[in-house]
């Protein structure tokens, strides 16, 4: 058996971060998303993989190169159009020759004991295809099924609560053979302008072939929106190993368990507490409070005094002293002067909301900072508001309380009117 991931679309959702870097290439707890899929992939003996890859592919390419450093062999094949999922899929019609085919979407973590149960099953039955299923609470956001037994029956694409057959929602995890790239070549475009897998499905189904609908409650995320990122990256990190590969300063205290890489050093005085990950050759303290869940890719400069809690802190960043970050995912090469202070709660205690393609969206979350593009800078003693976003090489100057998010390529300068008198006094 041969695997597809799916990692072509850029992930609007996922703006700013997605600005500069795939959403599949995202970190998570030392990784880019899709790696944990290659890696699952590979655990249960499947090696060769084709990554359908589009917006800046180099990306991918570049770190994952032919696949071998990762126990694995990886080729590309480019999707030229952003067309649809069944188009992606119809990209790796050559790589599969006689071989049955796994399906993944690059965007997603799922447990590898779900491809070992899923291969098995499928290796023992004589279906066509096996759609993997798991029950959510809303499935309104989903392509929600209608099973007959264990047979998929039919496939509805984001319907309202109350129309919904099911609480059973498709996954976008696959086991396909041959059949599906004859269906995917009669495949009509759809009405959002795209030629979607779901619809070749469908035909499908009206061609009486049989989808296995393989129903599991083991892990799956779909990482669809910022939040989901610290979301993920939390359940990551809780299961990290205690290894100090770099250098730990006399009058430091740990109170929980940290991955220490090779180069980085943690200062005198830095306190430490919950699960907390350190990439290479970073530069934390003296006497900073780091809490639970923060991500630190490698480079990364922490000043003193410096408070971060359940952050992710991507490659080559500085956070300045006397500073706070909370629930907030920081972008690469950013500089955050001294005092800056991204703020998790609002005054009201209500859920944050967040700009999503120009909606707000209310994330569900009480606790959640801002979601900070590449290469932006601050100045002195800025302020945040819950839910704010920047975009990428972006300048917030001064003494600044934001409180609507930054588009790209900005510089946002505090316009001060200020009164010189005479001082009187002798």
């Amino acid at each position: 058996m041969k695997a597809v991931i799916l990692s072509a679309g850029e992930g609007r959702r996922m703006r700013p971060l997605t600005l500069t870097k795939p959403k599949t290439m995202l970190p998570v707890a030392g990784k880019p998303i899709i790696q944990y899929n290659i890696e699952a992939l590979r655990d249960n003996g499947i090696t060769d993989i084709l990554l359908i890859v589009k917006y800046k592919q180099d990306l991918v390419k570049d770190y994952f190169k032919d696949g071998k450093d990762f126990g694995v062999n990886i080729s590309y094949k480019t999707q030229e159009e952003p067309a649809g999922t069944a188009d992606a899929i119809g990209c790796s019609k050559n790589f599969i020759k006689n071989d049955n085919l796994i399906v993944l979407n690059g965007d997603i973590i799922l447990d590898k004991e779900l491809i070992s149960e899923i291969i098995d099953d499928y290796n023992d039955s004589h279906f066509d295809t096996l759609m993997v299923l798991t029950e959510v609470e809303d499935p309104s956001y989903y392509g929600v099924v209608e099973m007959q037994g264990i047979l998929v029956k039919n496939i509805i694409e984001k319907p309202k609560k109350e129309d919904a057959p099911s609480n059973l929602i498709n996954t976008g995890i696959y086991i396909f053979n041959k059949d599906i790239f004859d269906k995917i070549a009669k495949t009509k475009i759809s009405s959002r302008g795209e030629f979607e897998i779901t619809d070749s499905l469908a035909l499908q189904i009206k061609d009486n072939k049989n989808i296995r609908g393989f129903i599991t409650d083991k892990k799956w995320i779909d990482i669809g929106m910022p939040w989901d990122l610290l979301e993920i990256n939390e359940l990551i990190i809780g299961q990290i190993k205690e290894d100090i590969l770099g250098n730990i300063e006399d009058g430091v205290t740990i109170n929980g368990t940290v991955f220490l890489d090779e180069g980085s050093i943690i200062r005198s005085g830095v306190y430490i507490e919950g699960f907390v990950y350190i990439g290479k050759n970073c530069d934390v303290g003296p006497n900073s409070f780091i809490r639970g869940n923060s991500y630190f890719g490698d480079n990364v400069n922490v000043g003193n005094a410096v408070e971060i809690k359940n952050s992710i802190i991507m490659e080559n960043t500085n956070i300045n002293h006397l500073s706070y970050i909370g629930d907030s995912i920081i972008g690469s090469h950013c500089n955050l002067g001294a005092g800056t202070n991204v703020a998790n709660l609002r005054f009201d205690d209500k859920t944050v909301l967040m700009s999503v393609k120009g909606q707000k969206t209310n994330t569900g979350r009480r606790k959640l900072g801002s979601v900070i593009g590449d290469n932006v800078k601050t100045g002195i003693n800025t302020s945040f508001s819950p839910g704010v976003t920047v975009g990428f090489n972006s300048f917030i100057g001064p003494g600044i309380l934001l409180q609507n998010d930054v588009e790209s390529n900005k510089i946002v300068l505090l316009k001060q009117q200020q009164h010189l008198i005479d001082n009187l006094k002798k």
